[in-house]
């Protein structure tokens, strides 16, 4: 009972965000955004240190300049997203605008369904949606929240436009079910696993832990993947890159293969974290795993 009112409260709070004009929201939530920069977190240090860590050249000043972009940014992104209540065919390009949709519709024209490659950057949340509008059938894979009555919150907005949620544990069936249905699939890539679940590439300077799971199915059915980021632009909108179907590596070494292709992957999303570094959710410990295990030397009594 007390999950059912938490859940519903959230749920009244969303929907009361997404009445505001959305210009006044993004404006709210930056001001929120800059009251969070000054509150001391434990994850603003991970997001400082990752920033330090990836942008060597960069000054402490700089890093700690960008951080703030970073909160302003999420700010912004917390009251843009309930707007996606607000969504139709008829007023999307108030929010969006697609670049390189071809791309898109020639990966579908093939058949196979389409794997969208992306991160937790920019507005991924309005991107998904959008995407679903315009091409309809549509899945996402994603982490449930640990807090049970925000992850029915989040559920609802995702799937409101008719997209499909899969849970990221066990999701192999249920992917491959909406490939036989010639579904689009998001897949955001940019998260730590263990070292069983990924093979490590490099990432903006350090070796990273990526999750293999992609370049397997791609390699068994051949599924196109075409990497897919929203970029903010002045007037408020989010620009939509789409980009031409990623060329993949197939030798017939599944192994090499699978490497090589996660890396194809992971550089495809450290070129946009690279140019729009304020757009990526830096608060993630995206290194934990390492490629080494720490040499413990005991010391004589």
């Amino acid at each position: 009972m007390k999950g059912e009112i938490i859940y519903r409260l959230i749920r009244l709070s969303i929907r009361m965000t997404a009445c505001l004009p959305y210009s006044f929201a993004q404006f709210k939530g930056k001001a929120l955004g800059h009251l969070a920069y000054f509150i001391p977190m434990s994850r603003k240090r991970v997001a400082l240190e990752n920033i330090e860590n990836s942008f060597r050249s960069m000054s402490e000043t700089e890093a700690k300049r960008l951080l703030r972009r970073v909160y302003l940014h999420f700010g912004s992104m917390l009251f843009e997203t309930p707007h996606i209540y607000r969504l139709n065919p008829q007023n999307l390009h108030r929010y969006v605008t697609f670049e390189g949709a071809e791309n898109l519709d020639r990966a579908l024209a093939r058949g196979k369904g389409v794997f969208v490659l992306t991160a937790h950057f920019g507005n991924w949340e309005i991107m998904a949606a959008a995407v679903t509008i315009r091409w309809g059938k549509a899945a996402l894979v994603a982490r449930p929240a640990d807090f049970q009555p925000l992850d029915r919150a989040i559920r609802d907005i995702r799937s409101l436009h008719g997209a499909r949620i899969i849970p990221k544990q066990r999701a192999m069936r249920q992917i491959m079910e909406s490939l036989r249905e010639k579904q689009l699939i998001g897949i955001l890539l940019d998260q730590n696993v263990d070292w069983y679940e990924g093979v490590f590439v490099p990432f903006l300077g350090r070796w990273a832990c990526a999750n293999k799971g992609l370049a397997l199915i791609t390699a068994r059915t051949g599924t196109p993947v075409v990497p897919a980021f929203s970029v903010r632009q002045k007037d408020g909108r989010y620009r939509i890159i789409l980009e031409k179907e990623l060329a993949l590596r197939q030798t017939g070494d599944k192994s090499a293969d699978i490497e090589a292709n996660t890396e194809i992957f992971t550089r495809t999303i450290e070129k946009y974290v690279k140019q729009f570094p304020d757009h990526w959710f830096w608060f993630h410990k995206r290194w934990k795993t390492k490629n080494f295990c720490p040499l413990t030397v005991k010391r004589a009594e």
